[in-house]
């Protein structure tokens, strides 16, 4: 009779942590030198929460986003409010990261004075500063832009890209995977 409750008890304890790590722990691996110490938003009741293929699309967080806007690694932030594009011209060692609107297409500018890249392996973390798209002005930009020399080397990468936004921080965890473009 104890082995049966003993056995009960474990499998409601295990049920119970699984419930509140919901679809993964990747929230545990948000940096922990953000200045504001809390983390996004997670994607539960994002229009995207199936791991279904979806082509030519990236893995976000256990999410499927398409290629975006610039073909780039498209995040979440802030529970479908915002999506972050990552970029990166390994020529220029140049990472470019656009903030995007809840359709992850339309650029949304925002107040932020950096946004803050941190890349895994290698590890390295880059600040990227805004360099406003034409038209986007009163001190909004939906692009950011930095340089580091580890980003001369061609990989995928995988990070999180993080900043405050009118005093809310925003962070989105991302993971490049290789294109399967066909036969082009």
């Amino acid at each position: 009779m104890k082995n049966i409750r003993f056995t009960l008890l474990s499998a409601s304890v295990l049920l119970s942590i699984s419930v509140i790590a919901g679809c993964g722990d990747e929230t545990a691996e948000q940096p922990t030198n953000q200045q504001s110490g809390t983390q996004s938003e997670s994607d539960h009741g994002h229009p995207h929460d199936d791991d279904g293929d979806h082509g030519d699309s990236h893995k976000v967080e256990g999410h499927a986003h398409g290629a975006g806007p610039h073909d780039g690694t498209v995040a979440d932030w802030g529970g479908g409010k915002y999506h972050v594009e990552f970029t990166v011209d390994h020529d220029k060692k140049e990472a470019t990261v656009y903030v995007l609107g809840g359709d992850e297409k339309t650029p949304e500018p925002v107040t932020s004075k950096s946004l803050l890249l941190t890349i895994k392996v290698p590890q390295m973390q880059v600040d990227l500063m805004p360099v406003p798209l034409d038209g986007e002005s009163d001190g909004k930009s939906s692009r950011f832009v930095g340089t580091h020399d580890g980003l001369a080397t061609v990989m995928e990468y995988e990070g999180t890209m993080s900043a405050e936004v009118d005093g809310t921080p925003y962070a989105g965890n991302f993971k490049e995977e290789a294109h399967d473009h066909g036969d082009e």
